[in-house]
Formats: C-alpha cells, structure tokens, sequence
C-alpha cells in the first residue's frame, strides 16, 4: 500500500470531509481499492464507530495507516435547549471557536433536523436574526454532516431524523461544494439513506447556483421568497438586487422542470403592514401563475433591535384563502421552538463578524432610532 502524498502530515485528515465520490478517490491515491470506501461509510454512519481498530473487514495494515494519518471527528454540542413543544436546539462548537445553531423538530410520522451551512450569514436580510450577526465563513463538510452525525447520537435510534432541511444559519448555495457534498452523505444508502425528496436546501435566490444545483444534485428547493416586487425584495432580500424575480422564476421553472410533480417550495414571511396587503397576495399569485409553486406562510418571529412586527392571525389567514382561491397549495408553518430561539430567522450562534456587518446595523439602528 502506497502512502497518500508520501509524508505524514502533522494535522490529520478528517475522514468526515468526504463523501463517497471523495473518499473512493483518497483510497485510489493511497493504493487501495474504491469498494474501501462504502465500508468506512458504513461503518461511521450505521455503525457509528470512530475506533479503526474495530473496523474488522479492513486489513490490520490499513486500520494501522488509518489510524496514523485519519481521524473521525465530529462538532461538539456544547449547549442544549429543549422547547415546551419537544423542539431541541442545540449550540455546535466549531475548531475555530465560532459556534453555530442547529434545531430538531419532532412530530407525530417524522423527525426534522435544521442544519446549518455558515458561520453566520454573507447575505443581509432585514427581518432575519442570522444576518444580523454578519458572516465569518463558509462550514466544512464535516461540519455539516457533522450537525447531522451528533443530533443523531444524541437523540438515539428511538427518535430517527427521517427529514433535513438546509435552512439553519447561512445561504447554502454559497457554499456550494461542501454543501452539495454533505447532502450526497445524507442520502447515501450506505450512510443515512435519505429519500432525496426528504432533504431541502433553501435559497434566497443564488440564481446562477440554483442552475448549477439543477445539474449535480437532485433534491428538494425552498426559496425565501418574502415578497412579490423587485421594489420590496430589494429590501427584504438584498441579494434581489443582484438576481431579480424574473431571474429568479425562471430558474424556478427549471428546476421544477427536472422531476415529475415536482414542486418548489416558497418561504413567505408575514410582516405586518409590510408585505401581507391584499395587493401582496394579488402580486405573489400573479408571480407564481406559471410555477408549480407550494407556499409557506411563517408567522414572523421577533428578534431584539428588530423594527418588523408579525401579521395578525386574522391577516394571514385571510392571506393564505386568497392564495388557495387562485389554486396555490398554501400553509402557515407552526412556529415551533421560539420560547428558546429555535424558529426561524432566530437562529444566532457565536460569530466572529469578520464582515463588520453588526457595527453597520448598530449604527443604523441608532440612527433610525434618532430620526
């Protein structure tokens, strides 16, 4: 057996970084055969051992170099939090010292886990906790399979994570490669086996990514949509600005194209005298006519230095009849987890902002605090 770039390096390489396509290719390198490469996986995903000594359909000589250059490791929970409604949210320490947030769902048929893909966030929506921390960088694979591997272990088999969605802290699709990879784990059948319709990334409208997902990944897509014009997504969603929404439907169109009874999943935040007008419902059914199109009506949750107010139980409801009328599949998201931060846009963690994102946004509220 040839040794992987012949020296050994003093940081050991993190076999979590990986998925299968990845860790086939370092066994080529080191002279070994691809196959290798679905019986580590099975062995730390279904097994879940981190012990190369227990590995025992591996030779004793690759168990030994494994053990010399490798390691399995995971985040760390360093806090846990547990809703009156079951939800757990749990603090993730990173080697870095920056932490992220990751949230459990439990109900009835299935379990959801809301994994995270920064360390804060590079985009800067007005009514979201996370973009309020600013952005520190993009999470490793292992880092997010890693949310996925600890939850797990810490809820045992008794509570089985049946769901993903890629809707924690962060814009997944800036962070591509290592986002798509984690994902690939997550359905593989030799480690999670997760039905590809059962895993969600959500956008806020990374158009040329979506067309590059389309092409590599077959899963679910949420958009964060939160309104119907360029004039007010602008505000909402700044990245709006960059790719506007006839961009954006029509990478929707494509990517609902790709399946049959595929659908895209719309993020719809109720923002009180913002965005929950009649007018707005009329815009949004308008916008979606020609996308197979689901609506997620979130009750806006409120976050400190936040100016937004959430709509009336009254307003959405009547909000979402319109949308229903006009033949829009429409929900109101429960909120679950708020009475510990674990809904969405709380989501906070520990950011070291190297984007200097929170001095602006202090500033700004001090200013509109003044006029």
């Amino acid at each position: 057996m040839k040794s992987a770039n012949a020296s050994v390096k003093s940081e050991k390489i993190n076999l979590l970084d990986f998925d299968r396509k990845g860790l086939q290719a370092f066994f080529v390198e080191m002279g070994e055969k691809p196959f290798r490469a679905t019986q580590l996986l099975k062995w730390i995903y279904q097994e879940g051992v981190e012990d190369f000594d227990q590995m025992t359909n591996l030779s004793k000589s690759l168990r030994a170099w494994l053990k010399e250059r490798c390691c399995i490791k995971a985040p760390e929970i360093i806090v846990e939090q547990k809703a009156s409604d079951g939800t757990c949210k749990w603090a993730i320490q990173m080697s870095c010292g920056n932490r992220v947030e990751t949230v459990f769902i439990p109900e009835e048929k299935r379990g959801t886990l809301c994994v995270s893909s920064q360390v804060g966030c590079a985009l800067a929506c007005t009514f979201c906790s996370t973009a309020q921390q600013g952005f520190n960088r993009n999470l490793k694979i292992s880092e997010i399979i890693g949310q996925l591997y600890v939850a797990q272990k810490r809820l045992g088999a008794h509570n089985r994570i049946t769901n993903v969605v890629m809707m924690g802290m962060g814009e997944p699709l800036l962070n591509f490669d290592n986002v798509v990879a984690a994902m690939n784990l997550m359905m593989d059948d030799f480690c999670y086996g997760l039905s590809k319709r059962r895993v969600t990334v959500s956008t806020s409208g990374v158009v040329p990514a979506m067309r590059r997902l389309n092409e590599v990944c077959d899963v679910s897509m949420a958009v964060s949509l939160h309104a119907a014009t360029d004039k007010l997504r602008d505000v909402l969603v700044p990245i709006n600005q960059k790719y506007p929404l006839q961009e954006l439907m029509e990478a929707c169109r494509d990517y609902a194209r790709r399946g049959p009874r595929k659908h895209i999943t719309f993020e719809y935040v109720m923002l009180d005298g913002i965005n929950d007008t009649v007018q707005d419902a009329k815009a949004l059914i308008t916008l979606l006519s020609h996308v197979p199109s689901k609506v997620n009506l979130i009750p806006f949750n409120p976050f400190p230095q936040s100016h937004y107010r959430c709509s009336s139980p009254e307003t959405i409801l009547r909000f979402r009849d319109r949308l229903h009328k006009a033949g829009i599949v429409t929900t109101i998201r429960k909120t679950r987890g708020d009475d510990i931060d674990a809904a969405c846009g709380q989501l906070v963690g520990q950011v070291k902002d190297k984007s200097r994102r929170h001095l602006k946004i202090r500033q700004m509220e001090a200013e509109r605090v003044a006029n």
